[in-house]
């Protein structure tokens, strides 16, 4: 039951961002809140468009890269036994493989949620990004209440 998690994740992303592909102009923001905007943007690189992927090598790397990170996250799922855990492991799962569908598919992973407050923005993202930021979160609360 527990797989289901990273295919309800990657589903969700992918389906976000095949509605901004459809519907939102590249780099033009559509209003929705004072705060938050749907922006479609195309990021290169990792978080926060770090390192940079500008050539078919460069991607190529960064795939390897993530695929090397889900076969660790699977290894880490099989050793932990905390439930809260194994969940968390498969939400940072099912991020990882949206986005590596986008890179085997564009080449560049595809973000769309803009929030900002006046002028600064939070540099845009997806469901897999949200999802991963979760999972990350769920893992180090954990740790953090183990060693209490």
């Amino acid at each position: 039951m527990i797989y289901t998690v990273p295919f309800i994740v990657f589903i969700l992303d992918w389906l976000t961002k095949y509605g901004a592909l459809k519907f939102l102009d590249a780099h033009t923001p559509l209003f929705v809140l004072p705060i938050f905007n749907l922006y479609l943007t195309f990021n290169p690189g990792i978080s926060f468009s770090m390192l940079r992927a500008d050539s078919p090598f460069g991607v190529w790397l960064l795939i390897g890269i993530a695929c090397t990170i889900c076969g660790f996250i699977l290894y880490l799922f099989r050793k932990e036994h905390d439930p809260w855990t194994r969940f968390a492991l498969m939400l940072v799962l099912g991020g990882a493989l949206g986005n590596v569908w986008d890179r085997i598919r564009y080449g560049v992973v595809v973000d769309f949620l803009d929030f900002h407050w006046g002028a600064y923005h939070w540099p845009a993202f997806n469901i897999a990004d949200s999802a991963i930021c979760i999972g990350v979160a769920i893992m180090l609360w954990q740790t953090l209440r183990r060693k209490k």
